[in-house]
């Protein structure tokens, strides 16, 4: 992995999606870090140093959203979630901890989103 990059850990349960927003956030200079969440939840990373967190809010899994949300701020506490749906607003049992919420097919809503709460260090401006 590239250390200069911040790195964005996506969760997601479709691969297509992995790859799609895998590629989005590369082009916009920060390094992908794909996790699948499969029926049993997430498989993290390695530990490494996660600047934010895009999380679907639908997920083909065990646990719901906001159970891997809960997981995810756990094992990197200084990293925002951002919430990823085609929902019109952030669903209310995920809210407590997203710091926002993009819906899909808004890639440069979500990139502009990314890089302004990068830059304030996980605060929406």
């Amino acid at each position: 992995m590239d250390s200069d990059r911040p790195k964005i850990l996506i969760l997601d349960d479709d691969p297509q999606q992995l790859e799609i927003y895998g590629l989005l956030v590369k082009h916009a200079n920060f390094e992908p870090v794909p996790a699948v969440v499969r029926f049993s939840g997430p498989e993290y990373p390695p530990d490494i140093d996660i600047a934010l967190i895009l999380l679907d809010y639908r997920l083909n899994s065990v646990k719901t959203a906001p159970e891997v949300a809960q997981e995810a701020q756990s094992r990197y506490p200084g990293a925002p979630i951002v919430v990823l749906s085609d929902l019109w607003s952030l669903p209310a049992d995920v809210a407590s901890y997203a710091a926002t919420f993009v819906r899909k097919g808004e890639p440069q809503i979500l990139i502009d989103t990314i890089r302004a709460l990068v830059a304030n260090g996980g605060s929406p401006s």
